[in-house]
């Protein structure tokens, strides 16, 4: 535990010297950006070598050598066939013995990081802020229960830009690339779309009708479900399980955003965009404990707190009410964080305790 929270306490202490704002002054490199550099270098560094290091760290860490293992023999795996080329690529190079197992994880680590801090650079109203709740909400720690799932999470947050800048076949284009590795991420093409449209009062009502027919035409969405993860039916997964604690922070969030919503959220299109998210994100935990692994869908929604929180406080025009959320929203996520670090030492987490190869 204090690895981690060490690590967070310096990658956030680092993000604090980050300027996201600064820019080229005529074409030469300011002394900011030159810093920007540095600081956002040493952090992909420390997140790299956590994520890549690691050994037997992460619930399906064993599972994901037994994936390697039927590659190998030529046996059936469900994952999809982007993965499973990296995989044989590496193999093919490196044998199947533990120290191609490292690259695997290793080769996922890098761009998983890489482009999330990409991510956070670039759409961040405050980069130290976003940061913070990337660390603090476990999405970080998270990467290395679910290689793939983190590596495409990653992909669409970065893409989340096209979207906001109207750029539909670049986003579409990695979305589709991320499909390659792990298919649940194309609900993201028209979730995202919906999202960034100027939504009406009648909106909301289909909204509502669309919240009455998951919890009427349960069976209906199921099948669709299970044509496309048919291994997922009856499984230990599909338990009709939701999160409460992920619907008391969306829930939270969501209030928090409404008590300024004509003054901040309504005159942003961007804020606006991640305002939705969170609204479905919190409409998935509440209507459709039907979907195994319901987090695995929702968190291609609710990621977008990293952003949509920061942007909110930064743009509350009074000055104590800034500081009196800003204090109360930070001490609600370090609470939230140290509740992650406990549940991190149950089995079917596995997070904790740290183990890494590095020292043999």
């Amino acid at each position: 535990m204090i690895l981690y929270l060490g690590l967070t306490v310096v990658t956030v202490a680092l993000a604090y010297f980050v300027d996201n704002k600064a820019t080229l002054q005529s074409n030469r490199i300011s002394r900011q950006c030159m810093l920007n550099r540095v600081m956002l270098g040493t952090m992909f560094f420390l997140l790299f070598c956590v994520l890549a290091f690691r050994v037997d760290v992460g619930n399906d860490y064993g599972e994901y050598l037994d994936i390697f293992r039927d590659l190998h023999l030529g046996n059936h795996v469900s994952t999809e066939v982007g993965f499973n080329a990296v995989v044989r690529v590496v193999q093919f190079f490196f044998g199947t013995g533990v120290g191609s197992a490292r690259i695997i994880f290793a080769l996922f680590a890098a761009p998983t990081v890489w482009l999330m801090l990409k991510a956070l650079h670039d759409q961040s109203d405050w980069f130290v802020f976003s940061v913070f709740l990337f660390m603090a909400n476990g999405y970080y720690f998270s990467a290395m229960t679910s290689v793939r799932y983190y590596f495409v999470l990653a992909i669409a947050v970065y893409a989340m830009k096209y979207v906001l800048q109207g750029k539909w076949l670049p986003f579409v284009a990695w979305i589709v690339f991320a499909a390659f590795f792990h298919k649940s991420v194309l609900l993201v093409i028209p979730v995202y779309f919906i999202a960034s449209r100027n939504w009406k009062k009648w909106h909301m009502l289909l909204l509502l009708a669309l919240c009455a027919s998951f919890l009427l035409f349960e069976d209906f969405y199921r099948r669709i479900i299970f044509t496309f993860y048919p291994f997922y039916e009856n499984s230990v997964f599909d338990n009709g399980e939701t999160s409460l604690i992920n619907i008391l922070k969306c829930f939270a969030i969501l209030a928090f955003c409404l008590l300024y919503y004509k003054t901040v959220v309504e005159k942003d299109k961007k804020i606006q965009f991640w305002f939705y998210l969170n609204l479905g994100s919190l409409v998935l935990y509440t209507c459709c404990s039907f979907i195994p692994e319901i987090s695995r869908v929702a968190y291609y929604l609710n990621v977008s707190n990293i952003f949509l929180v920061p942007a909110v406080l930064c743009k509350i025009p009074d000055k104590k009410q800034k500081r009196f959320w800003g204090i109360v929203i930070a001490i609600a996520f370090l609470v939230y964080f140290v509740m992650f670090l406990y549940k991190a030492y149950n089995v079917e987490v596995g997070l904790l305790p740290y183990k890494t190869w590095l020292f043999g």
